[in-house]
């Protein structure tokens, strides 16, 4: 198999890039072009840490690729720091969406920290009002386009820092305007879901859902911060929930494992895996099970039924598109296109919109498959 400049590839003679695909875990600061970098810091009288498109793409990529989560995160200085001023939050939305469309997504989650865009003298609604109305353009420009798109925003608190209750609060009163859930990242290890328990009370009782980046940095104990402290429906990576698994054996084609009591849970209630295979690797987050993607728990959790999603993380970062995730998916475990349905059906299900617009994105996955 070979994956094309585009990182499409064909499965059974079908395109990977026409299938109907969902992403719920996008960074809107991890998905912005080079040349749009360069573009507003430019304006803003920035600096970049490279003059042309390619060769900033290549330095994202190359800075990427540390097996840290902590040198990983450094890169987005240089995205965040264009991202200052509502048109330029704006833009970059609008951009995030059109690409996601153009990567045959159809229903998407785009994360972001508002409060890490307010030196520009933005305050923190009309941040999130400025990037509401980037998605609203995108998905317009989209649908022009022949493609039909929706994205929420998941607005996002930082853990290492002190406003989590403020930015819980900020998400509620988007609730209907754009926003459709709260996220807790940044720094995952020593910065515990505990640590922000007073926001986390206050979405659940609004009744609003939250996802938590666990698993990824740190381990078992933090998804169960994640689970007890956060209520957190869906978990943002969660790989390494297979430190709670114990393979005792094989028997032909399956797998005889020993749960632990955190594994079990996840599992049993399906909550969903946000996970993103490329950045996954480049983090460092699978590194107890080796370097490659072959090495990557994502097919012993799937054949394992726990409810698995591929995605991006950060596109630009990773120089990577969903499509081209689940190509690389393909190569690794020799999945079929029932596989990369049930992937989707398993997004679906974790996204944050209303029961009735959850089952028609099934149909629309059923529908764009069966095609």
């Amino acid at each position: 198999m070979s994956i094309d400049a585009n990182g499409d590839v064909n499965v059974q003679g079908i395109s990977l890039r026409s299938l109907p695909k969902i992403s719920l875990h996008d960074h809107l600061d991890g998905a912005v072009r080079p040349a749009t970098v360069i573009e507003l810091a430019d304006e803003a009288g920035i600096t970049p840490p490279a003059a042309d498109p390619a060769a900033l793409a290549a330095w994202f990529s190359a800075q990427s690729d540390s097996g840290s989560l902590v040198e990983y995160l450094k890169t987005f200085q240089a995205t965040v720091s264009v991202m200052q001023t509502a048109e330029g939050l704006r833009r970059v939305a609008r951009e995030f969406v059109e690409d996601l469309a153009a990567d045959g997504v159809i229903y998407g989650e785009a994360r972001w920290a508002p409060e890490q865009h307010l030196d520009g003298g933005l305050s923190l609604e009309q941040a999130v009002e400025a990037v509401q109305e980037g998605i609203e353009e995108g998905e317009d420009a989209a649908d022009r386009a022949g493609r039909s798109i929706r994205v929420g925003q998941l607005v996002t608190a930082m853990r290492h820092t002190g406003r989590s209750r403020e930015i819980a609060e900020l998400a509620v009163a988007f609730r209907g305007r754009g926003v459709v859930g709260f996220d807790l990242a940044g720094p995952e290890d020593g910065f515990p879901a505990s640590r922000h328990r007073a926001a986390f009370d206050y979405l659940a009782d609004q009744m609003f859902p939250a996802t938590v980046h666990a698993g990824e940095a740190a381990g078992i104990d933090s998804i169960r911060g994640a689970l007890i402290d956060g209520r957190a429906l869906r978990l943002g990576h969660g790989v390494r929930i297979a430190e709670d698994l114990e393979v005792m054996g094989r028997e032909g084609d399956e797998v005889q494992v020993r749960f632990g009591d955190v594994a079990r849970w996840v599992r049993d209630r399906e909550i969903p895996l946000e996970l993103s295979p490329s950045s996954n690797l480049q983090t460092g987050a699978v590194a107890a099970w080796g370097s490659e993607l072959a090495d990557h728990p994502f097919d012993l959790l799937y054949q394992l039924g726990f409810a698995v999603t591929v995605n991006v993380d950060n596109r630009t970062m990773s120089a990577t598109s969903l499509t081209r995730e689940l190509a690389l998916l393909v190569d690794a475990f020799g999945y079929d296109l029932e596989d990369l349905e049930s992937f989707q059906f398993n997004a679906a299900a974790g996204a944050f919109l209303p029961v009735e617009e959850r089952e028609e994105l099934v149909e629309m996955i059923a529908e764009g498959f069966d095609s």
